[in-house]
């Protein structure tokens, strides 16, 4: 079908009815919206849905048999950890593919916002605080989920890093900053992806609400990145549709009939030229006629489940981060295991609000070790699965499966039902302050190892509190670590401790108390079997982490600044630490971290070797080779950092340019490596191009930010300069 044929049989009620959406989906129970359909014109509504760790839609449907279950994958943050592109792509296939068995056209995903602060409610469904590597996995995420025809969006553009009061505060930063950090993530994930959609923030920027700011939306993403997709506001951003039309907005989500009609009237009284509404309706047709749904796919409400439970198990085990071992793991498949905290029988899969999902089932870490023959001790089994939680799932799973197989539900029990599962898991309830020091005690005599797992919750609306029982550990918490540890060390024997937490907490304080630290986050439905593997050695932990893990919450630059002024309801929040942020700043004022960004222990350990480098044309080639030199299989992750030489502007000490993960090596195996660094991802920003200032840079090659293996050099003897379209262009002075 034409386009251009299509709007010239427009009326401008049509083409404005195009660009404001028609609420929440009716199609689709819980998908996220719709937008409008033109009967006459054959031009179909197609439906929207989050989100970025699966298909987010109801299980059940009133008045209909069966459920509609989806696979919670890990959150971005556990796709981050493993640097994996393949694999984060194989996810972002998965979810495409049943989105499209269930009816919908555009996934709301992924999340591309920095992890600026460790309190960010939504960390969890962000990949990174550097932008390379988030832009290269949001990157592969897309073209993961657009191969099979379904949309994919980037959100949220831009600076959206906390959740209170995500909806106005103002975001006060430096254009270099944002165009080396916050942009940039974007910059790349669409020049690598072309993705269907963006999706624009709830937040200002620099004064402007990002939905209605011109310069963010025209000149940045349609004039100097050429972006010809789509672009949408968030649901329910910013205060006048009218400015938002006129500054980029191709839709308005989720719309509604005062909107539809103010942006009638603004066109009558001549405040919107019929030019821009065409092109924004050209948009919004493009992206329909691209659509299943336009093509008359017919959902067939059935994904292979088990398929792509596969690919979560798989990206669980990769993104999983070994922070300390001592001499614990892997553990016998013969021992004996106490298993303490609440997680490791109420496993939190993922984040609350639009990152939520809905699966056929959560594999605890208790039923996961006990899936894989391993014994785990039944007496503090029986007091962990007394909690009130435990059996209100129990009822939960009984309702599901059996009263809603006849379909007969009513509306407000479909509500309760849908969040019945991440609520029970988060809620606070405990029994870890009330064990009794006998039964440490016995488990300590009867039992090999104690496992103890750490849980927190966090989600959309809402940032993590930072006190006791969230970045710091509660009185119980660090009471049960000490008790278990001293009882366990007094026989002789070891004690792990199990992350499962949406970012990083404080774990200084504690760590010493045990051997080993495993960081699963929160690792999507296959949790327990994951876990299981990789504690039992069958799988070598390969992950690494995509932040840097702080030793106290207020040594985080930007935790100076957050939440904003005034304190208690932040109108404005100011980026003070500038491009410093993350291991930019650690690195450059000799800060040492908790664990350093990119620091993941393995099984077996690798050796580095024979670093070329070379130049051609624009683009530095590196290859160099990785041989496994222990006695386990295992992927290594190899990062390569560079160095700029002292210039005109202030530089960060080192930045990540490149990264490659390793296939599975065997020992002694060794993989030949080849990582491509464009020049253009040296180029700093002076305000006015972008510039790679001539000199001496070191290539450094390792395994973490700070365990560099292979140094080498790079002369360039002239200034490169580029526009803001990454043209060459003369220097100038």
């Amino acid at each position: 079908m034409d386009i251009d044929e299509i709007l010239k049989n427009m009326t401008i009620e049509e083409k404005i009815s195009l660009i404001v959406g028609a609420g929440l989906s009716k199609r689709v129970p819980s998908a996220a919206g719709e937008t409008r359909s033109i009967d006459r014109l054959g031009i179909p509504s197609i439906v929207l849905s989050d989100g970025p760790a699966g298909v987010r839609i109801s299980p059940i449907r009133i008045g209909e048999v069966g459920t509609y279950y989806a696979t919670a994958f890990p959150n971005e943050i556990v796709l981050a950890s493993t640097w994996n592109r393949d694999i984060v792509e194989a996810v972002g296939r998965a979810i495409g593919e049943e989105a499209r068995d269930y009816g919908i056209d555009v996934i709301l995903a992924p999340g591309l916002n920095m992890h600026r602060i460790p309190l960010c409610g939504r960390n969890f469904e962000y990949f990174s605080e550097d932008p390379l590597l988030a832009g290269e996995l949001a990157a592969a995420y897309v073209r993961g989920v657009q191969s099979v025809g379904v949309g994919a969006t980037l959100k949220h553009l831009v600076a959206n890093e906390q959740e209170v009061n995500r909806f106005t505060i103002n975001v006060i930063v430096s254009e270099r900053t944002l165009r080396e950090i916050y942009l940039r993530a974007f910059e790349i994930a669409i020049e690598k992806s072309k993705p269907w959609a963006i999706m624009a923030a709830y937040n200002k920027l620099n004064g402007k609400y990002c939905t209605q700011n011109e310069w963010l939306l025209t000149k940045v993403l349609r004039e100097e990145w050429e972006y010809n997709g789509l672009v949408m506001t968030d649901w329910g951003a910013g205060d006048n549709p009218i400015e938002q039309i006129k500054a980029g907005i191709d839709l308005i989500m989720p719309g509604d009939e005062k909107i539809l009609q103010s942006l009638l009237e603004a066109y009558k009284k001549g405040l919107i030229d019929e030019k821009i509404i065409d092109e924004r309706a050209r948009r919004v047709l493009e992206l329909i006629l691209k659509s299943p749904t336009y093509k008359g796919h017919r959902p067939s409400n059935k994904p292979d489940l088990d398929v792509h439970a596969k690919i979560a198990y798989e990206a669980a085990v990769e993104g999983f981060v070994l922070l300390k071992n001592n001499g614990v793991l892997p553990i016998s498949k013969d021992a004996k295991i106490a298993l303490f905290g609440k997680g490791s029988y109420l496993t939190i899969k993922g984040g609350l609000g639009s990152g939520d999902t809905h699966p056929r089932y959560v594999v605890s870490i208790a039923n996961g070790l006990k899936e894989r023959g391993i014994r785990i001790d039944e007496d503090l089994e029986k007091i962990y699965t007394s909690l009130p939680q435990f059996w209100m799932l129990r009822f939960y799973e009984w309702i599901v499966n059996e009263v809603v197989k006849g379909g007969d539900i009513k509306p407000l029990c479909s509500s309760i039902i849908e969040h019945f599962d991440s609520f029970v898991r988060s809620s606070g309830i405990n029994v870890d302050e009330y064990l009794d020091d006998m039964v440490i005690e016995k488990a300590a005599r009867e039992d090999d190892v104690a496992i103890i797992t750490v849980s927190r919750v966090s989600g959309e609306g809402w940032d993590r509190s930072g006190g006791k029982g969230d970045f710091y550990l509660s009185d119980s918490e660090l009471n049960l670590i000490k008790k278990v540890s001293d009882a366990f060390h007094k026989h002789g024997k070891k004690v792990i401790v199990l992350l499962n937490i949406p970012s990083p907490i404080e774990i200084v304080s504690w760590r010493d108390y045990v051997d080993a630290i495993l960081v699963i986050w929160t690792p999507g439905q296959e949790a327990g079997r994951a876990v299981a593997d990789i504690l039992l050695g069958i799988v070598s932990p390969s992950g690494k982490l995509p932040l840097t893990w702080p030793k106290d919450l207020y040594e985080t630059p930007a935790m100076r600044t957050y939440p904003g002024v005034p304190k208690y309801n932040p109108q404005y929040v100011v980026y003070e630490e500038d491009i410093y942020m993350g291991y930019r700043f650690y690195d450059t004022f000799a800060v040492e971290p908790a664990y350093e960004f990119g620091y993941g222990l393995s099984y077996t350990k690798f050796e580095y070797s024979n670093l070329v480098i070379t130049r051609e044309d624009n683009i530095i080639k590196i290859r160099l080779k990785v041989k496994n030199c222990g006695q386990y299989p295992g992927k290594e992750v190899v990062q390569v950092y560079i160095r700029s030489p002292r210039g005109k502007l202030n530089k960060p000490f080192q930045e990540l340019k490149g990264f490659y993960k390793t296939r599975s090596l065997k020992s002694d195996e060794e993989e030949d490596v080849y990582i491509e660094i464009p020049i253009k991802y040296l180029a700093s920003f002076n305000g006015a191009l972008w510039i790679v200032e001539r000199g001496e840079y070191e290539i450094r090659v390792g395994s973490s930010s700070r365990d560099i293996r292979l140094v080498g050099k790079l002369s360039i003897d002239n200034d490169i300069c580029f526009n803001k379209r990454w043209n060459i262009v003369p220097c100038m002075d």
